[in-house]
């Protein structure tokens, strides 16, 4: 069946028994609460497990003066009615090895027992229970469809625990939390089906009640021998009834989990025994799992297992909504459109990118429009088709495009028609952008289109990725669109809040300052990853490199007229908080396999290598190439770091150009007298590093190239190809 078919079943049932869901599982966490609670009471004896009949009769006769019955509950405490010695009426929880009183027993609270009626029926008794086994059966469909989506997911049974990519907060654990939790809602949903079934009689059979089974005679021999009495466990009994006198005609009647027997009291033999149904013993065992009544753990899974179902509800909820704020809308027709957008979405994430291209050409007065990947069909009006189309799985369609391929064969353009694919996807998995990849073979391969840009794929939803294509388009077509990434971005939401814990200050002749943030506790990050922050508190953000210093976020910013990022920081004081949040920049992280590295760097470009330094543990041969305008106490301060870097031998030297000075020398003049080294550096697989101004990255690729060319050795792209150089420019 189709992954839609599954998705759909899903939702509609979990929309459809949501409120209900809800009631029981707040109960059911309210009683498994309840059943791990009536565990810590002290009324059950030691060594409970090994205790026979032959030792616990024998000492209660002793201490009583007569005893009508004893029943051990699901908890094995033991309860006994007698009379003792003086006459008086006992009802108590006993030690069954001495027999002594421990306790009395105690109802359950009205609270509980009224939480016990919501749970088993709202109220509605018989009606109730019927109720309540459906939404049993509900939850049994919506956890099988959820495995289903799970396996389609992870592509097979082999990878249902394999690692999940994570999208977003309610999307990820939904999946997680899912996987984890299947098992035990799966046992709440059917043993509250079996529970419901069995209250109505469904298993009796419809022309008799209860059949009584009685052992053969060769069966009670077998159980005389083996004597009852001493090989019977206390565990396995539910209740003895007493014989009311002395007289041998008078039988003690003992209910075992599996059977009832009756018992001779005076030669202690077994003189008949009655086999309990199956279905009681299943109605007992259900009872057991869905109540978590005789463990202690299971109870507590159940209780996580109710959580994790209200947990399901607002994530499931969340994702649907978050689907839906994607959803499609069209200001033109199909018909009359220049500019048709194709896109293929599992999650709506392409459908965020895509619209914001239509809002884009809509505002530059074209006419656009927007549908799904299946909903291709012949354009008349067509000149631009542009495909945003995700991956779903191990190279498959996303859900919405499962047919576009067969459709694309069915359909033709009438006219020459120029095409672009983008392709979303993430690099975790090993056919990143597959589908994606087929679309544009596809539409190349179609005599009717001609291609107006190359393919172009974007990891993880990068705005800053789409943005390489954004400039493609631009490079080609008079409509320009914006290539600022905070437009493809969406608003950012739980934000965290961190701590300034120091700012340096500026001056006439210093507009560079040095901010220390500090994070949560379990906060990760490292020197080179990035801080997205928000000065104007919407979805505008600002990135800037992050260099770990003692354990807290260091940024190096430059205070621009106007700039609203850098603006924003400078008004920041020792003591005030910002919302922020730190993005993984994996791509700019000193390899570990690295044992020798350059770093060049151009004014704020400095701060994550300064981290790096300073993460130096294992000392590996690290060189620091920074340009300057001139001398301030900024630069001052970064000479006396790298003095007790280079102490530690966490840095090998520290080589300044200062552009404004009167030698006037640049970072590019520091490489052309190193050239030996840079060249050396390559050749032994050592790593070379750039942060700073695009400009500043331009100039020193090209004198790397040059420095490669006039070598005889590698070009640059095979040392990018190959991770030996890498770039976090802006």
């Amino acid at each position: 069946m189709t992954l839609s078919f599954w998705r759909y079943t899903h939702l509609a049932l979990a929309l459809f028994s949501s409120l209900f869901l809800i009631l029981a599982s707040v109960t059911g966490i309210i009683l498994s609460y309840d059943a791990v609670q009536e565990k810590t009471l002290p009324y059950k004896s030691a060594d409970f497990d090994k205790l026979t009949l032959g030792e616990t009769l024998p000492v209660l006769k002793k201490n009583y003066l007569e005893i009508t019955e004893l029943s051990v509950d699901y908890n094995q405490f033991v309860t006994l009615k007698a009379l003792d010695e003086e006459g008086n009426d006992i009802n108590a929880y006993i030690d069954p090895k001495t027999g002594k009183a421990l306790g009395t027993p105690v109802k359950k609270s009205e609270f509980i027992q009224w939480i016990t009626s919501l749970h088993r029926s709202l109220f509605l008794h018989e009606a109730g229970r019927f109720f309540v086994g459906v939404i049993s059966f509900l939850l049994f469909l919506i956890a099988i469809s959820g495995f289903v989506l799970v396996l389609k997911r992870q592509q097979g049974i082999r990878n249902f625990f394999s690692k999940v990519i994570k999208e977003y907060f309610a999307q990820y654990y939904h999946v997680v939390l899912g996987r984890i939790a299947l098992i035990p809602i799966l046992a709440i949903a059917v043993t509250g089906i079996y529970l419901s079934l069995e209250r109505f009689n469904f298993f009796m059979p419809k022309d008799e009640k209860v059949k009584e089974i009685k052992t053969s005679q060769a069966d009670l021999a077998k159980n005389n021998k083996e004597n009852f009495f001493k090989n019977t466990l206390l565990s396995d009994v539910k209740k003895i009834e007493f014989p009311f006198t002395d007289d041998p005609e008078e039988y003690f009647i003992i209910e075992l989990k599996d059977r009832e027997v009756e018992v001779n009291q005076g030669t202690g033999l077994v003189t008949s025994e009655k086999l309990s149904p199956f279905r009681t013993q299943i109605a007992a065992l259900s009872l057991d799992l869905h109540t978590g009544r005789i463990n202690p753990i299971w109870a507590v899974i159940l209780g996580l297992a109710c959580i994790n179902i209200l947990f399901f509800i607002y994530s499931g909820f969340a994702i649907t909504l978050k689907r839906r704020a994607s959803r499609i809308k069209n200001k033109f027709k199909a018909a009359e459109s220049k500019y048709i957008l194709l896109a293929g979405s599992e999650n709506g994430s392409s459908l965020r990118f895509a619209n914001a291209i239509q809002k884009q050409l809509i505002a530059a007065g074209e006419k656009v429009f927007l549908a799904e990947l299946n909903r291709f069909k012949t354009f008349p009006k067509a000149e631009h088709i542009i495909v945003f189309t995700s991956t779903h799985g191990l190279g498959d369609a996303p859900s919405n495009g499962s047919k576009f391929i067969s459709i694309l064969k069915k359909h033709s353009q009438e006219h020459k028609t120029h095409f672009s694919v983008v392709g979303f996807g993430s690099k975790a998995y090993p056919d990143f952008c597959g589908f994606a990849k087929k679309v544009d073979t596809l539409l190349e391969n179609q005599t009717w289109a001609e291609r107006f840009l190359p393919m172009q794929t974007v990891n993880d939803k990068s705005a800053e990725e789409f943005v390489e294509w954004i400039k493609l388009w631009n490079s080609k077509n008079p409509i320009l669109l914006s290539t600022t990434p905070s437009v493809y971005n969406q608003v950012p939401k739980g934000l965290e809040k961190l701590m300034v814990l120091d700012k340096t200050p500026i001056s006439e002749t210093e507009h560079t300052f040095l901010l220390t943030l500090r994070a949560g506790s379990r906060t990760k990050f490292t020197s080179g990853d990035l801080l997205a922050v928000y000065p104007a508190n919407d979805n505008r953000e600002r990135l800037y490199s992050i260099g770990k210093h003692t354990g807290n976020i260091q940024l190096v910013v430059k205070l621009h007229p106007f700039g609203l990022g850098s603006g924003y920081l400078n008004k920041l004081e020792p003591g005030d908080t910002i919302k922020a949040r730190i993005l993984k920049n994996k791509a700019f992280h000193l390899p570990k396999k690295a044992t020798k590295a350059a770093f060049i760097s151009n004014g704020t470009g400095i701060a994550p290598f300064l981290g790096m330094i300073e993460q130096n543990k294992v000392k590996s041969e690290l060189h620091l190439y920074s340009g300057f305008r001139m001398v301030t106490p900024t630069l001052l301060a970064y000479q006396k770091f790298a003095g007790i870097m280079m102490q530690k031998e966490h840095l090998e030297n520290f080589h300044v150009a200062l552009s404004r000075e009167a030698e006037h020398i640049y970072v590019m003049d520091l490489i052309k007298r190193d050239a030996a080294f840079f060249i050396r550096l390559l050749n032994q697989g050592g790593v070379i590093m750039i942060c700073g101004s695009l400009q500043m990255q331009n100039d020193v690729e090209n004198i790397l190239e040059e420095l490669c060319l006039t070598s005889n050795s590698k070009n640059i792209t095979e040392y990018k190809r190959n991770g030996q150089i890498l770039t976090d420019c802006y």
